[in-house]
């Protein structure tokens, strides 16, 4: 056995260097490649389809809630940039430029997308003419581009992936409503289809997406205590229908300006993933977006062989025709050497039929997340996976929150915040007064930011880590990706 484990040892453990077990992982897991491209990545097949089947959960809930997709230009002029200065500001540092095209110099710079706001504004003035045509309620599955100094494989990439809602409504009330709740969808999703717990809140003036009114996020903690945005909604109020001059008729037969939101997650969830449950022996993936669920391994000597697969193969039909993702692996390798790649590789449930077991009409169950071997019927097999798939997912959401709870405080100043994250890691909650040069003090002294002012915070703070005064807001600090 000891054989069959060594590829384990090529994984760093996550006490030693986070940052390089986690690279390990992902590439010994083979969900992503490095490209030749600075900061860019091949996403594999293992990694582009949780990517998928996070695409396939969220887009239901989305048009559930009455959305519908579109897709807008990759390129987007450099005079819209220019309509809403505060958002230009915002991405200007990462934009690219596309300056020269056919051989031939551009008349204007076409940037190519960090985001959408810009384009889609230019598209709902041309399309928006009467209250009868609100809300608006599109959404884009896209590639966006972000020009990124530092990167990190998933988590900040120069190209990912995303999804974007862009939604125009009639008064301010209806466009709140439309961001609270993309919001809601966002944190349902978090939890009860990766199984991250998440801290939802509003987030400070200074960390707001450039242009908004408003900005809520949704926050989780991976295991090295540092925090991941996980999700985003946004009020912008009708600053760019403003700049672009998206009017509507009112019942009352006025113009109007608009109410616009945004909102978005991108492949950034499939690094919070892996960041979140994973342990030394590598991935733990979330049964609802993995790519293969169950794997069924066949054992026992060369004699019994055939019988064993003819068994297997009868229950695989029968698990597949239930739509559970499985496979079975019968290739020439030791059950053992198995054993460690779909431990590693993060697959929620393990199935072994040996001649023994055929003898019995059983099968063995072995979970991921718990090491739990449970021998059940044969009869039963598709009732007992799906039941180990529930109990791994609730089991996942439970030792995350445990450790997220384990490794957040409550502090009064700012030195005893310096004390907490050099001793541990993890978020605080904080008073906060509520003025700029405060927040960027405890950036500037810790490397934390705030993460966002929770809607529902533990213990509501009284006073002002930094300066002492009554304060505004009790917010969470945590230093991020």
């Amino acid at each position: 056995m000891s054989k069959d484990k060594q590829f384990v040892k090529e994984i760093t453990p996550q006490q030693e260097d986070f940052s390089r077990w986690y690279i390990d992982t992902i590439t010994k897991a083979e969900l992503m490649s490095y490209s030749p491209v600075r900061g860019c990545v091949v996403l594999r097949p293992d990694g582009y389809e949780i990517w998928e089947l996070i695409q396939r959960e969220l887009d239901a809930r989305f048009k559930e809630t009455g959305h519908r997709n579109a897709y807008f230009p990759l390129f987007i002029p450099e005079s819209f940039f220019q309509k809403e200065k505060e958002h230009v500001e915002g991405f200007n540092p990462e934009l690219p430029w596309v300056t020269e095209a056919g051989g031939e110099k551009l008349e204007e710079r076409l940037a190519i997308r960090p985001t959408s706001e810009t384009m889609i504004g230019h598209m709902y003035a041309n399309w928006i003419q009467s209250y009868r045509d609100l809300p608006v309620l599109i959404n884009q599955w896209a590639n966006v581009v972000r020009w990124e100094k530092r990167t990190l494989p998933f988590l900040r990439t120069t190209e990912f992936l995303w999804q974007e809602g862009h939604t125009a409504h009639e008064d301010e009330a209806d466009a709140r409503r439309e961001t609270m709740q993309m919001l809601e969808v966002y944190r349902e999703f978090a939890e009860n289809v990766l199984a991250i717990p998440v801290i939802v809140g509003q987030k400070t003036p200074s960390e707001k997406f450039a242009g908004a009114v408003d900005t809520y996020s949704i926050e989780a903690m991976m295991r090295d205590g540092k925090a991941v945005q996980a999700g985003t909604s946004h009020y912008l109020g009708t600053n760019f229908a403003q700049a672009f001059n998206i009017q509507y008729l009112d019942r009352e037969n006025k113009q109007q300006y608009v109410h616009t939101t945004s909102w978005g997650v991108s492949t950034r969830l499939i690094g919070a993933l892996i960041m979140v449950h994973g342990d030394d022996r590598g991935l733990v993936l979330p049964p609802k977006v993995a790519p293969l669920q169950a794997v069924m391994i066949p054992i026992g000597p060369p004699k019994t062989r055939e019988q064993v697969l003819k068994r297997t193969d009868e229950l695989f039909a029968e698990l597949k025709r239930a739509g559970i993702r499985v496979k079975v692996d019968d290739r020439d390798q030791s059950p053992g050497w198995k054993f460690n790649e779909y431990e590693m590789r993060g697959v929620p449930v393990r199935i072994e039929l040996g001649p023994r077991d055929l003898d019995n009409g059983v099968v063995v169950l072995v979970s991921r997340v718990s090491g739990e071997k449970r021998t059940v019927e044969q009869a039963n097999i598709v009732e007992e996976v799906r039941k180990m798939l529930e109990e791994n997912h609730k089991l996942m959401y439970e030792r995350a929150l445990k450790f997220r709870d384990e490794h957040m405080t409550d502090v009064d100043s700012l030195d005893e915040f310096r004390s907490f994250l050099e001793e541990k890691r993890g978020f605080a909650l904080a008073g906060w007064c509520g003025s700029d040069a405060c927040e960027r003090q405890v950036k500037e002294e810790t490397g934390a930011t705030s993460r966002n002012i929770p809607f529902e915070p533990k213990v509501r703070k009284s006073a002002c880590l930094v300066c002492g005064a009554p304060a505004a807001h009790t917010v969470v600090f945590g230093r991020s990706y």
